[in-house]
């Protein structure tokens, strides 16, 4: 029996090109323990937990003729010193260098004859630290139960996991041509219909079979009543260029908290209004024309919970899905002038589903999947993918993370950013992480349409220290 990959995962295969490359990323910072994260200790640490994750030692193989969806095998020449490589920065070794090699690798495509996955040891930074990037395709996260590289390698000790062994992995035989057809034709004599699907998807209506199967048009919410009409133009939505900017921008979540003590509401809330304000300065910055009814749409993925109401507990740093993922419509009023009135008018916006009961808290969301960001904001991308992109401006997914130290190897991670990938004619997408008491920010943008990201990441952290002003006003 063939391990056929779904049609929304072969879609996602369909839809890449070398503008819009389907990975999710992740950049973990480390600090550098006694002795060291070098690279040998790395593949030694990462070869020991691919036993858990079978798909990581698989690649796709294409059916003959696309009679029949993909199918995943396991790779005989797999090679994890492939997949697992080591990179180092010049001195000083800082922050924009690190962002620079983060842009560069993720702006380049994954090499689908291979398991769709890849790990930069990155040595050399300032201070001793080491970094860890992540590139995982979206056809490989489906859901919780498959996760994110960097997943595999985190721990909640230093010691955790040294003493596992490496498991002795055969390759199953790869099928060979008769075999994938055989199979694909016995499948299209029960179900013909898909064969017509499978032809379609390969050739110019992937888009709209993935939104067909995503079912995310139907379950889109706009508690504004503005779902249907066109998201506004403007440099958020450009034509998709091969090259990317990468940005940062960091919080304390305490101050979130604070901001949402003392004007109600969710962390969410606070976190989309800070990246209102920050749109609001960036806007004006670039000398776009912004009135007071100017505003950019969001799709902003929010859990689906379908087996009951949501946990009593509100402090939402994330609304993600563990049973599914919609899309959510917000329009951000970026021409509001007053910031606790954006505030406000982002809560009310995000009200609506958090009224209906199938939200999942934040709380609930770390309990049932441990610390899956990476996961989770790929789900989010997903649900984007489904949507046309002249329905939204841009994406922001906001995920949870445990408020304790993790580890990978021995080594203590201080910062997680995430890397959330465009699609087609978008030019900015926000991934939001909280983790033992930080908020990072990670912003991917199209380098041709937003060569100015560090100034929206240094906006963004501005606009922080804005809220935080209204706070026992």
């Amino acid at each position: 029996m063939v391990d056929r990959l779904s049609a929304l995962d072969a879609s996602f295969l369909y839809l890449e090109d070398h503008t819009t490359p389907m990975h999710v990323g992740g950049v973990a910072v480390f600090e550098r323990p006694g002795t060291g994260l070098d690279y040998d200790e790395l593949l030694a640490f990462v070869r020991r937990r691919l036993g858990s994750v079978p798909r990581y030692r698989q690649k796709v193989v294409q059916v003959p003729g696309r009679l029949a969806r993909p199918v995943w095998v396991d790779d005989p020449e797999f090679d994890i010193s492939y997949h697992v490589r080591r990179s180092a920065l010049p001195k000083p070794g800082d922050d924009v260098q690190l962002h620079e090699l983060v842009q560069r690798l993720m702006s380049r495509k994954l090499d689908t004859t291979r398991p769709l996955w890849e790990l930069y040891l990155v040595e050399g930074l300032s201070d001793e630290r080491v970094a860890l990037i992540t590139k995982t395709h979206q056809a490989v996260i489906d859901g919780i139960g498959a996760v994110d590289i960097s997943q595999l390698i985190l721990d909640s000790s230093p010691e955790s996991g040294r003493e596992r062994e490496e498991d002795l992995w055969m390759p199953r035989p790869e099928p060979g041509f008769v075999d994938l057809a055989v199979g694909a034709v016995t499948e299209a004599i029960g179900r013909p219909g898909e064969v017509v699907e499978n032809f379609r998807a390969a050739a110019v209506d992937a888009r709209a079979s993935l939104r067909k199967l995503t079912g995310v048009v139907g379950g889109v919410c706009s508690a504004l009543g503005t779902a249907l009409p066109p998201a506004s133009g403007g440099p958020l939505n450009s034509s998709t260029s091969p090259q990317r900017r990468f940005a940062v921008a960091r919080g304390r979540l305490e101050d979130f908290r604070a901001v949402r003590n003392e004007h109600g509401g969710t962390v969410n809330d606070v976190v989309l209004a800070v990246l209102t304000t920050a749109l609001r300065s960036w806007l004006l910055f670039r000398g776009e024309a912004v009135s007071e009814r100017t505003k950019v749409r969001a799709l902003v993925p929010v859990s689906v919970h379908a087996d009951g109401p949501a946990a009593p507990e509100r402090d939402q740093a994330a609304d993600v899905s563990l049973g599914g993922v919609s899309a959510c419509l917000v329009d951000l009023p970026v021409g509001e002038p007053n910031p606790v009135m954006r505030l406000h008018q982002v809560g009310h916006a995000m009200r609506a589903h958090a009224e209906s009961g199938r939200s999942v808290a934040a709380d609930a969301l770390v309990r049932l999947s441990g610390f899956a960001p990476p996961t989770l904001h790929a789900l989010g991308a997903r649900a984007a993918g489904g949507l046309s992109n002249r329905v939204f401006n841009l994406l922001v997914t906001n995920v949870p993370g445990p408020q304790v130290p993790l580890y990978a190897a021995g080594a203590t991670m201080s910062e997680m950013f995430p890397v959330v990938p465009l699609v087609k004619n978008q030019s900015l997408a926000i991934g939001v992480t909280s983790y033992n008491g930080g908020v990072f920010i990670g912003l991917n943008a199209d380098r041709a349409a937003v060569p100015d990201v560090d100034a929206l990441a240094a906006m963004i952290e501005e606009s922080v220290e804005e809220m935080i002003g209204t706070v026992g006003e």
